[in-house]
């Protein structure tokens, strides 16, 4: 199956949005976009982004109430670069969700991970 690529197609990863930041309004307010993201299934639906900037805390709160596994997250960071984030993917309220957390390392990393 494809993925529907008309705005109606989003309407359940939208819905899924309004219902985890009306759930979870009292957290830190993260970046939102409504994404292609790779569902358990391996297939790809329309998927929610949420994006902390220069907050970890944050980043966990979320990671937290959307009971995305702290096993499953994962940490990156650009070579030569002080740029490093947090990714964890998961589904949460019927959709596939993708949370990043970046934040700045005090220097440079000299390996890619």
């Amino acid at each position: 199956m494809s993925i529907e690529k008309t705005a109606t197609g989003q309407i359940g990863a939208a819905s899924a949005l309004l219902a985890i930041l009306t759930r979870h309004a009292d957290r830190p307010a993260p970046g939102v976009m409504l994404q292609e993201l790779q569902a358990p299934d391996a297939s790809y639906q329309w998927g929610v982004h949420l994006t902390m900037y220069g907050d970890l805390s944050g980043f966990e709160q979320w990671r937290a109430a959307l009971d995305l596994n702290p096993a499953d997250v994962d940490h990156k960071h650009s070579l030569g670069g002080t740029t490093a984030w947090l990714v964890v993917t998961g589904t949460a309220y019927g959709v596939p969700v993708a949370l990043y957390g970046f934040y700045d390392l005090p220097e440079p990393a000299t390996t890619w991970a």
